[in-house]
């Protein structure tokens, strides 16, 4: 579960130019944070073709899969065409898990796409790390039970708060993130990685071939940057690039002395 939440975050930040309130971006957010969770596998990223039941309530979400479908693309108009991102986020967080869509995951798919207004408008994102989960649970049946948004509405506002407070203690801790290097990182994991799973002596003339897909405007100051992440390879710092100890050291004994390329 863990991990399925680290993957689905990346997908918003990584592709967050791109992601909204559409079926591809809820379909696919759901088809990462339920992946080897649910009994049936085919059911992973599909709206839901049974009837379900919710725990603690006498609601009974819609069984009809056409009914269920339309109302899910109705349901991502609607977020899609308000223009305000928390009012954005709120809807999420309400009508996801009461149209109950998918066969579970309903309400984690709830939490990450009321993000997903929050980072089109470059706003601190949204946790429930520290929501009391009781409340966060009785403002759910509020809404399937009595079509009540307030205590959900309290919850969530308490948790953006919160979120915002941490938010800022983290960032006073940081230094600016690097635009650049924010807008290649995929490509300079990927470089390095191929680079080290080799055992070759590194070549810098060889450098080139790895950034030829890159605007040329920008390939000397990804190549500089591959360099720079190179010299400081070690063994504290291989498992970002996602590299074994027996690749980085294999690949260590084929450089010069045994030592990483300056």
């Amino acid at each position: 579960m863990i991990l399925n939440h680290k993957a689905a975050i990346e997908m918003l930040i990584e592709d967050a130019a791109e992601i909204g309130f559409n079926v591809f971006t809820i379909q696919n957010l759901h088809a990462i944070l339920s992946d080897n969770l649910l009994p049936d596998a085919s059911a992973s990223g599909r709206l839901r073709q049974r009837q379900v039941q919710i725990t603690g309530t006498v609601y009974h979400p819609l069984s009809v899969p056409q009914q269920i479908e339309d109302l899910f693309r109705l349901l991502l108009d609607k977020a899609e065409a308000i223009a305000d991102p928390f009012e954005q986020a709120f809807f999420a967080m309400v009508h996801l898990p009461y149209l109950q869509p998918f066969a579970d995951v309903n309400k984690r798919v709830s939490r990450l796409a009321a993000n997903i207004p929050l980072l089109r408008h470059n706003l601190c994102p949204l946790s429930f790390l520290d929501a009391p989960e009781d409340l966060y649970i009785a403002g759910l049946l509020a809404v399937y039970e009595l079509q009540r948004t307030e205590l959900l509405a309290e919850v969530f506002v308490w948790a953006y708060e919160r979120s915002c407070q941490q938010y800022i203690a983290t960032r006073q801790t940081l230094i600016e993130p690097d635009p650049f290097r924010l807008r290649y990182r995929r490509e300079l994991l990927d470089t390095i990685k191929q680079i080290v799973s080799e055992p070759l002596a590194f070549n810098p003339d060889y450098l080139p071939p790895y950034a030829s897909r890159l605007p040329e405007s920008d390939r000397a100051a990804f190549i500089a940057m591959l360099k720079t992440d190179l010299a400081h390879l070690h063994d504290g710092n291989i498992a970002r690039y996602r590299l074994r100890p027996v690749q980085f050291h294999a690949w260590l004994a084929a450089q010069p002395g045994g030592k990483t390329p300056k």
